[in-house]
């Protein structure tokens, strides 16, 4: 972008939307932009990467048993101190800590939000300079303003989302989030310095031609489906078949792509994994919130993501999302196979 004379700016978009709300008082716009400082920070570590030391592991495991990559523990660094920054926050619960973060101090007790993230998604792709991400969802707290929250204020459906998103750091950096009116994309002028809205309100296409799951799982993974693979494989012109099998392995790069040109994204349970992989918490729901938003659809294979009640904040899920119609197909195929 080089003409910013009708660039809307993320803060300019967050003022204009709360503006929207008579009741609104301004805390979670105050959030988002704390969050949008946050990714830019994690921009330039991961543009600089190659040239600090911050590539490579950490030395260290997270709570999911996977080694911790350098950029994973600055990512989580610096997203919680924005969190703290912002004074609306009240707890945080990421991938890379086994307990939920609690800001005991008087801003944190009365703020009304609790933050949900991956802080760096796809970090295995660090070293080999393929696109990572930032995934992130807030909700309001249920314990009692005043007070230390609890576990409970983050095991909530995913329909209790107030906002959900994504940071893609790739050939350029996007911030998309939807508060539950739409979807819309931020893409990072690095000459302003700032992120500027450049995909307003996002519609995925309801068909694709791109399904992303990683085939080389395939021995494990259920019969269902096995079936539905194949049948993305065949030859129909009616239905614009064999699709384009495109897999990544980073669930924002995948679903970015998809999201935008239309496809589905599939990490189901297998026979290793029989409750799948993903976390339903900071993964699952606000990609799921997102799809939805944007006219798409997200199951676990019998049934709608955000409506799951967590049991832990590092549950995991199977996970199918994308193109409404593929997800409906790739369910027909399951609720087949799972019926036999």
């Amino acid at each position: 972008m080089t003409e910013h004379n009708n660039v809307q700016t993320l803060n300019q978009f967050i003022i204009q939307r709360q503006a929207e709300y008579p009741n609104a008082s301004g805390e979670l716009s105050r959030l988002l932009h704390h969050l949008g400082i946050a990714s830019k920070i994690v921009n330039r570590a991961v543009n600089k990467a190659g040239l600090v030391d911050v590539l490579g592991a950490h030395g260290d495991q997270n709570v999911q048993g996977e080694d911790q990559q350098k950029l994973d523990v600055f990512a989580d660094n610096h997203f919680i101190s924005a969190m703290r920054a912002s004074g609306e926050c009240a707890a945080i619960a990421s991938e890379e800590n086994e307990e939920i973060i609690i800001f005991d101090d008087e801003m944190g007790r009365n703020a009304k939000y609790v933050f949900c993230m991956d802080p760096l998604d796809g970090s295995s792709n660090i070293d080999v300079n393929v696109s990572i991400g930032t995934i992130f969802s807030i909700y309001l707290r249920v314990s009692k303003k005043g007070e230390l929250p609890t576990k409970e204020d983050f095991l909530q459906e995913g329909t209790k989302q107030v906002a959900a998103g994504y940071v893609i750091y790739g050939s350029s950096t996007m911030l998309v989030y939807t508060t539950g009116n739409g979807v819309n994309g931020f893409t990072l002028d690095p000459s302003i310095g700032e992120f500027c809205l450049s995909h307003p309100n996002i519609k995925t296409p309801k068909n694709g031609n791109i399904y992303s799951i990683n085939e080389g799982n395939y021995i494990n993974l259920p019969a269902g489906v096995k079936k539905y693979i194949k049948y993305c494989q065949e030859d129909d012109t009616k239905t614009h078949r064999p699709y384009t099998s495109r897999y990544i392995g980073s669930l924002v790069a995948d679903f970015h792509r998809n999201l935008l040109k239309g496809g589905i994204f599939i990490y189901p349970n297998t026979s290793k994994n029989c409750n799948g992989k993903l976390r339903l918490l900071y993964e699952c729901n606000p990609i799921a919130f997102i799809a939805e938003q944007a006219g798409g659809k997200a199951t676990d294979g019998t049934g709608r993501i955000l409506k799951i009640k967590p049991e832990s904040i590092h549950q995991r899920v199977p996970f199918y999302t994308g193109s409404l119609n593929m997800v409906k197909k790739a369910e027909d195929f399951l609720d087949f196979f799972n019926n036999i």
